[in-house]
């Protein structure tokens, strides 16, 4: 069965673009990005922004995350998936990343999270971005710790 991934969130000022790979069972069950409780995004990026989106309801961390000029989506428009792993992941259909141009004038940096999402870095770098692989935020990546992980992802930051 296809999955269909969710719809991107940003606006005309985003600057910064978060790309994940895939929503995860639990995320498409709930219709949320990144709702597993064990996967650590909002805390990751509540701490490199300093807000604590992981306490805030789902709508509201969107919010919070507009206002710092950080969008949201992943690379994978659709995809067959048994489970949650990326490794899975079989027949894939990339998002259309020539929209970033026209619907983001001010994107100038596009972060990854995970190793799977950032095997678009290079397509991205080439049109002009500046990229960023970050540790994956899934707690299946259980090698880096949250500390380990959070000075990495602070440097989402460095061109806002």
């Amino acid at each position: 069965m296809t999955l269909a991934g969710f719809p991107l969130v940003g606006d005309e000022n985003t600057h910064t673009l978060i790309l994940g790979s895939f929503p995860g069972v639990a995320s498409l069950v709930a219709t949320q990005y990144y709702a597993h409780p064990r996967n650590q995004f909002w805390r990751l990026v509540g701490a490199a922004i300093g807000e604590s989106l992981h306490e805030l309801a789902y709508d509201e961390r969107l919010k919070t995350l507009l206002q710092h000029r950080i969008g949201l989506w992943d690379v994978l428009a659709a995809c067959e998936r048994e489970g949650s792993l990326d490794a899975a992941i079989r027949h894939a259909a990339p998002n259309d990343f020539a929209v970033f141009r026209s619907r983001f004038p001010k994107l100038r940096r596009v972060c990854f999270n995970g190793k799977t999402s950032g095997k678009f870095a290079p397509v991205l770098d080439a049109a002009g971005y500046s990229t960023l692989v970050l540790p994956s935020s899934s707690a299946a990546n259980a090698i880096l710790s949250f500390d380990q992980k959070l000075r990495v992802w602070r440097d989402i930051l460095s061109l806002q």
